[in-house]
């Protein structure tokens, strides 16, 4: 009975949300609250969703899918303007009942269409079959219009005496301009109400909950008087306030910032989208008006629908970008986007490694001055030097003089062999063989219109043969000086078609090092450039065995002032893996690729040891053969919310000033066959503009390939923290 209580409040809270793209259930609440102004258009909203939400439960619909309130707020907007403009009584309440079922039945419909196409279906339920109630009313002698939304104050009396009404006309009341009075009425006008005491609690509900959808719907109002002013037209008979609030308003904060990644490019749509939905409140409303059906929020639907599609129908990337996953938070939405664009490439692309063991130098990079010219410059070349720059050991007048001749060439990642050259003799030193061009060569085709092909291989040094398969790393061939090669060296290219002849592509080599001489710096998803001196990433098996967190795994925490944590790792329904909490309602997802070992996201309480752990462990780098300093940011959202937070979200489309910096470091202590004890550092840095603060410092210990403890320390306190199995 508790579980079904908690499911019908988060649906119905979800569905008053989704009103203002919301799922915050405050701020749900808060609307739910406000619409209760008017008490009779409030109850018919409330109980038209629960009609819907029953139903759907009876007709076999799951909780997932009534829960997240996409399905059901048009449900909301029905019962709401239902009740604003229908008298009450017994077909009345027919009426209600078969019209919030029908909305519902609309929606679901709608959703699985548009859905298909990646397009939301918005609140076009709530308006045809509004329309449809309308137009058939006028047959119906039981029910008829009412004026409850002229003399409110009725209902505002009934409702609190007169104290209320007193409180309600004082702010009616109150000397502020007629801009921002407009304001606060456009807003209550979504709940279908029309009066500034709403609409300043919405404003203050919205500003809480998103600093960027309320600078939007500012300027959204703004851009629609603006444009009305400009063409000569605006008055308010043409453009009630219902109009500025729901079409033109939220048309701002759909394509401002929740549709698509708020950026000035998206702010500055606003000035096209708000103007073609004004033109379609007029013009189609001028339609409609003749059939005596209103115009309610068709054109920020067909607005919103045809921006959507027109985005999706691009050939080529660009920076107004839609939104890849929907958090219900513009500034969310802009946080997740920035991090997973820096961090999370290797979800986009086909992760590769360097093809050989060891540090080796790139002797010629893209676009090289030598051979890497045209629709083949995207290739990189590698040799060994020695302390001296040198590439051979003297006297240096054969192959086997050079270091990297007869070295192993590795497959850069999983694949199938899909051709061999393997005739091809060696040059001699300073030689050259233009006919045959790319010597021997072997090409791996790693997934559908991506390839690999290493060259000026070795004569009959080949591992494998063609239609193999190879696993990355495995030995597949040996340098050699074949084909276009002066000297020994390694040819390396990524291409789209399997032909030895392709053209190259330009694609990026997943986690490598770069030998600055200095420092050991790491890189993901870039291409080396010339001259640099890069290795691959070598693998400790005890880090790796400590993070391989496989579905079902269970690991116990217990710290001194917290409460004692089980986590368990979960898999979504979209093959996400995650660390979770019950007793906290907690999840920290995460992503192993056997190389590094990073948190992607984090819900839940921030007192958690979880939550401490995702800090601690952001991002593992899971090796110990070298020194090196992994750097990485969080995102902004997952911190608390504090003044300079908020300034932050206002100015987050157009500036970002606070970024928190993280480093971590790997240490082998003891164990000479990568199985001892390890620590693995790291610390979390503040940077304000440009100025940095340490906030905290975290050690995780690692034994026998399984996590022992983790401690922090910060600012607050300090939290040691014991693990088991």
């Amino acid at each position: 009975m508790i579980s079904f209580s908690k499911y019908m409040i988060n649906a119905i809270l979800n569905s008053y949300g989704m009103l203002f793209f919301s799922k915050n259930k405050i701020f749900a609440l808060l609307i739910l609250v406000v619409s209760f102004f008017t008490p009779f258009t409030g109850a018919c909203g409330l109980a038209a969703v629960i009609i819907a939400i029953l139903a759907a439960l009876a007709l076999g619909f799951s909780k997932a899918q009534m829960e997240n309130g996409l399905l059901t707020y048009s449900v909301v907007l029905f019962g709401l303007g239902f009740g604003t403009n229908f008298e009450f009584g017994t077909a009345f309440t027919a009426l209600l009942i078969v019209g919030a079922l029908l909305t519902f039945f609309i929606a679901t419909a709608l959703n699985v269409i548009l859905n298909k196409r990646g397009l939301p279906a918005l609140s076009l339920a709530f308006i045809i079959s509004t329309a449809l109630l309308i137009v058939a009313s006028k047959s119906f002698g039981g029910v008829g219009l009412t004026h409850r939304h002229i003399y409110w104050y009725n209902e505002m009396y009934a409702l609190g005496g007169n104290r209320l009404v007193n409180v309600i006309t004082t702010i009616e009341n109150w000397n502020i301009p007629d801009f921002i009075a407009g304001f606060f009425r456009s807003m209550s006008a979504i709940l279908f109400q029309v009066n500034i005491a709403t609409g300043i609690i919405l404003s203050i509900g919205l500003l809480i909950y998103s600093r960027i959808a309320f600078i939007l719907m500012i300027f959204g109002y703004t851009v629609a008087i603006f444009f009305g002013v400009l063409m000569g037209s605006f008055n308010q008979v043409d453009v009630s306030y219902y109009n500025m609030g729901t079409n033109f308003m939220l048309v701002a904060v759909a394509l401002g910032g929740f549709y698509l990644i708020p950026s000035i490019r998206s702010f500055f749509w606003i000035f096209i989208s708000v103007p073609i939905a004004y033109l379609m409140v007029i013009g189609v409303g001028s339609l409609l008006f003749k059939v005596g059906v209103p115009i309610f929020s068709l054109p920020f639907c067909i607005t919103v629908i045809l921006f959507l599609y027109m985005l999706q129908m691009r050939t080529k990337p660009s920076k107004l970008v839609l939104t890849p996953i929907q958090y219900y938070s513009p500034e969310t939405n802009l946080y997740r986007y920035i991090n997973g664009k820096e961090r999370l490439m290797n979800n986009i692309y086909h992760q590769l490694s360097l093809p050989f063991m060891g540090e080796w130098m790139v002797s010629q990079g893209y676009d090289g001055s030598m051979t890497h010219k045209g629709d083949w410059g995207k290739a990189l070349d590698f040799v060994i030097l020695d302390d001296e720059m040198k590439t051979f050991r003297f006297p240096g007048n054969l192959p086997e003089h050079f270091y990297c001749y007869n070295k192993p060439v590795l497959a850069p990642a999983d694949g199938i062999v899909e051709d061999i050259i393997d005739h091809i003799d060696d040059n001699e030193i300073g030689g050259n063989n233009a006919q045959q061009n790319w010597g021997n060569s072997i090409v791996i085709k790693h997934t559908e219109g991506l390839y690999t092909k290493l060259s000026h291989l070795k004569k009959q040094s080949f591992k494998v043969v063609k239609g193999a398969y190879v696993k990355k790393g495995e030995i597949v061939a040996l340098v050699g000086n074949s084909g276009r090669s002066p000297e020994p060296h390694l040819h390396f290219q990524v291409q789209a078609t399997p032909n030895v002849g392709s053209k190259t592509l330009a694609y990026p080599i997943s986690y490598f090092t770069i030998n600055n001489h200095k420092e050991i710096v790491l890189q993901n998803n870039s291409v080396p450039s010339e001259g640099s001196f890069v290795s691959n990433v070598v693998g400790n098996a005890a880090l790796q065995q400590a993070f391989n967190f496989q579905p079902g795994y269970i690991l116990k925490v217990q710290a001194p002032n917290f409460a004692d944590e089980t986590w368990e790792v979960c898999t979504s329904i979209y093959n996400e893996t995650y660390l979770y909490c019950a007793a906290q309602q907690a999840f920290a997802y995460f992503i192993n690729n056997g190389t590094a070992f990073y948190f992607t996201n984090y819900f839940g309480s921030k007192k958690t040891l979880l939550y401490h752990f995702y800090n601690a462990a952001y991002k593992v780098l899971l090796s110990s053969e070298k020194q090196i300093n992994v750097k990485d940011h969080f995102p902004l959202n997952v911190f608390s919310v504090n003044p300079i937070k908020w300034l932050q979200d206002l100015l987050a489309p157009f500036y970002i000033f606070i970024r928190m910096r993280f480093e971590s470091e790997v240490k082998q202590t003891d164990g000479l066959l990568n199985d001892g004890s390890i620590s693995f550092t790291s610390k979390q840095t503040l940077a304000l503009f440009g100025i940095s603060k340490h906030q905290s410092t975290a050690v995780v210990q690692i034994s026998n390939g399984q996590i022992q403890s983790f401690s922090i320390i910060n600012h607050q306190q300090t939290i040691s923290a014991l693990c088991s199995q």
